[in-house]
């Protein structure tokens, strides 16, 4: 994505320093540009006159490129109590939103946040047509919302693996149906797997079909179960679905 700003001044050299400003660079900052008009003065200092023009051209890229979209969304929601901390690498960039109105940039389960970081990803995967990683996060939510995603998988599990029933989760994203299927998947006798389309796209635990339980397991006299508080055993070599192919949170957009 290419970028031309023109700047106007009395000089060239104030002419740079406006389209500069309106990059926000420093005055002192390198850039390339070019003269398109050099300053003409007024007749008898009444008539005519023009000022000179500076045309800086820069190549956006996809982190400054979507940096810029996501602090202008911020401001037109009229959340002005916030602060953006940006990390970026050479194909990725992480927001780490911080302020008193981050409840706001949440959402309900976290869906405000995922929105925001699926239109950010949208606008930096446009830039250049290649995959550019986008990390949208306020303090440690992310985390705290995995931790409590496996937590509840894996209750499911040995849940659906006690009843033989199946349980529905609430509709997710790729990321966080895969963290589910790889909690489940952990505990012997349960399976899990999607059902649904598009937004409506969520998981359902249950028990596995395959998995041959042993009837026989810790049953005394009269077919009872004296160790009631036995659960299955974990099984860490199965592997989990992957609906977003590695890419993390939705993958890559296109």
């Amino acid at each position: 994505m290419i970028k031309e700003v023109i700047g106007t001044g009395e000089t060239p050299e104030l002419a740079l320093a406006d389209a500069k400003a309106q990059l926000g660079l420093y005055e002192e900052d390198e850039v390339d540009f070019e003269v398109i008009q050099m300053p003409e003065k007024k007749v008898l200092g009444l008539f005519g006159g023009k000022p000179a023009k500076v045309k800086i051209t820069i190549k956006a890229t996809p982190a400054d490129t979507s940096e810029e979209f996501l602090r202008d969304v911020i401001a037109a929601m009229d959340l002005n109590n916030l602060n953006i901390e940006v990390e970026k690498t050479e194909d990725s960039a992480t927001f780490n939103i911080e302020g008193e109105d981050v409840g706001f940039i949440i959402g309900r389960r976290g869906e405000t946040l995922d929105a925001l970081q699926y239109l950010t990803s949208l606008v930096a995967n446009h830039v250049d047509n290649s995959y550019f990683k986008i990390t949208v996060n306020t303090g440690n939510y992310r985390e705290k919302r995995e931790k409590t995603l496996e937590i509840l998988g894996r209750k499911l599990a040995y849940k659906a693996v006690k009843t033989g029933k199946k349980t529905s989760l609430e509709p997710m994203n790729p990321y966080e149906r895969r963290i589910i299927h790889t909690s489940v998947q952990k505990v012997r006798g349960a399976t899990s797997w999607s059902e649904g389309e598009n937004a409506a796209r969520h998981v359902v635990i249950g028990p596995d079909p395959k998995e041959r339980r042993n009837r026989g397991y810790g049953r005394g006299r009269g077919g009872r179960n004296n160790n009631r508080s036995s659960r299955p055993a974990p099984n860490p070599d199965r592997k989990p679905l992957d609906e977003s192919n590695g890419a993390g949170l939705y993958g890559r957009i296109d």
